[in-house]
């Protein structure tokens, strides 16, 4: 994973409010996952066309007072990716 690859969804996972729950939550063929605000924050910018650095740039301005938040997206989407929930592509 770098700053140019692309992080989507894996097939048949995707992303939603979750009443039941009281939260938002990955669905996916074996189950669901809560998430918290952070993960959130993260995977609703997961469109399979934005890169990392695009993600990170959106979140740095969102969350200013954060101080820069490129080391926590990248290593909470490695963890999403190690979950099978997403996958990478370097851009056409």
């Amino acid at each position: 994973m770098n700053d140019n690859t692309i992080a989507a969804f894996r097939r048949g996972y995707r992303m939603q409010w979750e009443a039941a729950q009281d939260s938002h939550v990955v669905l996916y063929p074996e189950g669901m996952a809560k998430l918290n605000e952070t993960a959130v924050a993260i995977l609703e910018l997961v469109d399979g066309k934005q890169d990392i650095a695009a993600i990170i740039a959106t979140l740095d301005a969102r969350f200013p007072e954060a101080g820069g938040v490129g080391a926590d997206v990248k290593e909470f989407l490695q963890s999403a990716y190690e979950q099978k929930w997403i996958q990478f592509r370097e851009p056409a």
